[in-house]
């Protein structure tokens, strides 16, 4: 019998298997990040998808120099086909010595015969992640601010409480933005302070903006422009809004590998966005979505002062970047 597991008990990583599921694709996500970095020292680390298991057996061929450690994930197992989850739940049955086996399944319909056979097997670690209601996130955005020592008022938690809520990523990334605007003086950050950084008084063409770029249209760069220097929109609004976009995106696409047809609302995508995103999503590949969101913590740095280089023309080459797909 499977070993079911609170996520709390999940680290410091102690099994060879473990198989990460529920309606929290953002916790899923960073759980399975946290294993693989775990005691990952000397080990490779492999993301793959389910059509990619050969990967992790060719990883963990004999080597020179004794055993060869790999942690790898495997990221949308809930879209696998029978004769893939054969393979996988082999894999997850008998994990070769060296092995860290992440499976991840967000969402899954727990009738599936992936999630039967996989949480049946004994030694394999079950963790389910369900998404936090409005007061446990409320709860957990303030002790978030509280570890980045910021001094947010109520109104402003409130705010970004509302805005962010269940997009765990995208409150992550804000934290880091109004860590760096505070810059460690303790200040008190107002509604107003947060309201600009997430576009709550914001024009419009900003919603045009984020479509442009979901859409991978050239008319990115025009509005951009004339937010930037016409509208006199600050550089961090805007990648703000980007950065929600993208992470509507990334959860779309990885709720859709299971279930499409309920995807916009499993990943929490409500208002205009909802209607667009299903299309958006199709210009995306999933790797192309985690990138851009790495590359989104580089530019945030160097919007706050590590370039030498105007504001505007570093976010106009990122913008660049997205719209044409080439990397950095």
């Amino acid at each position: 019998m499977s070993l079911r597991l609170p996520a709390s008990k999940l680290l410091p990583a102690s099994y060879a298997c473990y198989y990460l599921n529920g309606a929290d694709s953002d916790g899923v996500f960073e759980m399975a990040e946290l294993l693989l970095a775990d005691k990952a020292d000397g080990a490779t680390v492999l993301r793959v998808d389910i059509n990619e298991l050969a990967l992790i057996h060719q990883q963990l061929q004999p080597g020179l120099f004794g055993e060869v450690r790999c942690h790898a994930m495997v990221r949308n197992a809930g879209s696998a086909r029978p004769n893939q989850i054969d393979q996988l739940e082999k894999l997850a049955a008998q994990p070769p010595a060296g092995l860290r086996l992440i499976i991840c399944a967000a969402g899954i319909d727990h009738k599936k015969a992936l999630h039967k056979r996989i949480s049946a097997l004994p030694d394999i670690a079950c963790c389910a992640l369900e998404r936090m209601d409005e007061a446990a996130f409320g709860r957990w955005l303030a002790q978030l601010a509280t570890d980045a020592h910021l001094n947010l008022s109520d109104e402003a938690l409130a705010m970004m409480s509302e805005h962010l809520l269940g997009m765990r990523m995208a409150t992550r990334q804000a934290i880091e933005r109004l860590r760096l605007y505070d810059a460690g003086e303790g200040n008190t950050l107002s509604i107003d302070v947060v309201g600009d950084l997430l576009g709550e008084r914001s024009p419009g063409d900003l919603s045009a903006l984020c479509r442009a770029v979901a859409e991978r249209s050239p008319s990115a760069i025009g509005l951009l422009r004339g937010l930037l220097r016409e509208q006199q929109v600050a550089e961090v609004q805007v990648l703000s809004w980007i950065s929600i976009r993208l992470q509507q995106l990334l959860l779309y696409v990885w709720y859709a590998a299971s279930d499409k047809r309920s995807a916009a609302q499993n990943a929490g995508v409500f208002g205009e966005a909802r209607q667009l995103v299903a299309r958006e999503a199709g210009n995306w590949k999933p790797q192309e979505l985690m990138h851009a969101m790495q590359r989104m913590m580089q530019v945030e740095m160097l919007l706050k002062g590590a370039s030498t280089e105007q504001k505007g023309v570093v976010l106009e080459r990122f913008v660049l970047e997205l719209i044409s797909g080439e990397k950095a």
